[in-house]
């Protein structure tokens, strides 16, 4: 299977697509051991800024510096207005089915989405029922990964609407970039990303409580230290210029939440949380969480301040739901998807599981709540060993697992060992929601630096690229990540 390359104007390579063009013109010309120069370059700064990742359950030093590829993905103008509008479509829809399976449930009395895969659902948090949420906003930021094929078509491998991560790599992957080549920024005309963190701050505060006096508080809310995203927790908290808080920092007094500080108690109107639904409030969910803040969803409930994301959000990004988002779309909107899923075999359905049996050594099967590239079977990379003992799985519980095509996801030039060479790469833009949609211009780019691996995950061998969207004179508004 042949996968579409970015840069080149065919498989073959015979030729450089217009987006790339410019860029190309610029490495033709630098010297040969430019980039291996740079590379090291960003090696020390990352180090310095201290941009890692954690990675549990491998023993040693959990701490690992983040891999950084210093050739961009780059994405025309026009490329990202499509690709825009359906983020921001399928976002919609998954607003409006969050809000609905926790009030009518009329997706579910239709029969578009069968009931018991909801209700059941472990991701479902049926103490949110009833509850009204600021502005009626579930996900107020949501990473949409997504795909491209062969055929030159984008596609959604997955959504995450709980606590998506990885933007701050997308902002300090454009710092590195624009330090370490300021002459190709000169040359190349680049929408900025810089501007994020204003924008998720101003999308916070539009979601304030109905009736918050003056301008709203915003704090982040962090597990704290020894938390794979403690890093991104500190730089946004510090990019938006509020408070980084741990569940010690924060009382709830008459419904009321309250952070702790030198003069007093302040109030909260908006909670930036980090930390999944189950440890939020040791009075409401676990009784044995230490990193909560006690009587939160108390006040939550109350209507006096907004977690983004809402509590619950959870059973949007289930990979067992994820088959049924172009169904949501149609069912809310009365439209067509603009994106497409991946061909996804659901096996609690008998047919489904039967053809995933017999061919699983072509598909990718999946944990319908694992993630970050954890328990799952790519089969055309798997031994027989690995597939009968998976087979073995599926068929103790078929209902926990979802396959699909192994996809020939496109690749772009990447700086491997022995010089340029294309890796696979997905990429997760980040929409914002609040009185207004908004779409910062590219996203992460994540890239399988293994030659052949379509896993894309930091803690198993990826890295990831500074993702350009081109500006033309008829797209200012893509650099302002503003509505279409």
């Amino acid at each position: 299977m042949t996968a579409f390359d970015e840069m080149s104007a065919a498989p073959a390579g015979n030729g450089v697509r217009p987006p790339y063009q410019a860029y190309k013109r610029w490495l033709d010309a630098v010297p040969a051991d430019l980039l291996a120069r740079r590379r090291l370059e960003a090696d020390l700064l990352f180090r310095r800024l201290g941009i890692t990742f954690a990675v549990y359950g491998e023993g040693g030093d959990t701490e690992r510096l983040i891999p950084f590829d210093m050739v961009p993905r780059i994405l025309a103008a026009k490329e990202w207005r499509r690709l825009r509008r359906g983020l921001k479509q399928r976002v919609r829809a998954l607003n409006a089915f969050l809000h609905d399976v926790y009030h009518e449930q009329a997706i579910l009395k239709s029969g578009t989405i069968p009931a018991d895969l909801i209700l059941r659902n472990t991701q479902y948090t049926a103490a949110m029922r009833g509850i009204a949420v600021a502005g009626d906003i579930y996900t107020h930021i949501a990473g949409i990964d997504v795909v491209r094929t062969a055929e030159d078509q984008f596609y959604v491998l997955e959504d995450n609407c709980r606590t998506p991560s990885g933007v701050s790599y997308m902002l300090e992957n454009r710092e590195a970039m624009m330090r370490l080549f300021p002459d190709l920024f000169a040359a190349v005309r680049v929408a900025p990303v810089g501007h994020y963190p204003d924008a998720l701050l101003q999308t916070l505060r539009e979601n304030a409580p109905a009736g918050c006096p003056g301008e709203p508080t915003v704090a982040l809310l962090t597990p704290g230290v020894y938390n794979s995203a403690y890093f991104e927790h500190v730089f946004l908290a510090e990019q938006m210029g509020i408070e980084l808080v741990e569940g010690s920092d924060l009382v709830v007094k008459d419904d009321v939440v309250y952070m702790r500080m030198v003069g007093g108690l302040k109030r909260v109107d908006v909670i930036y949380r980090r930390l999944d639904d189950a440890f939020l409030d040791p009075y409401a969910f676990r009784k044995d969480s230490m990193i909560g803040v006690p009587g939160l969803f108390g006040a939550y409930k109350a209507g006096n301040v907004t977690l983004a994301n809402a509590v619950g959000t959870g059973v949007a990004d289930d990979k067992s739901i994820y088959p049924y988002v172009p169904d949501m779309i149609r069912f809310y909107l009365g439209e067509e998807p603009l994106l497409a899923n991946v061909p996804t075999y659901v096996l609690r359905r008998q047919e489904d599981l039967e053809y995933t049996l017999d061919h699983l050594d072509e598909l990718v099967v999946k944990e319908v709540h694992g993630s970050g590239g954890y328990g799952m079977l790519v089969g055309p990379k798997a031994t027989k060993e690995e597939i009968a003992a998976f087979r073995g799985r599926i068929m103790a519980d078929p209902a926990a697992y979802i396959a699909q095509p192994t996809l020939a996801l496109s690749t772009c030039p990447t700086f491997v060992g022995e010089g340029i060479a294309p890796r696979h790469v997905d990429l997760r833009p980040f929409v914002l929601c609040g009185r207004a949609m908004r779409v910062v211009p590219g996203g992460l780019t994540r890239v399988a630096l293994r030659e052949g691996s379509l896993v894309v995950n930091s803690s198993q061998g990826g890295g990831t690229k500074d993702t350009w969207v081109l500006e033309d004179d008829a797209a200012q508004d893509i650099a302002a990540g503003e509505d279409d």
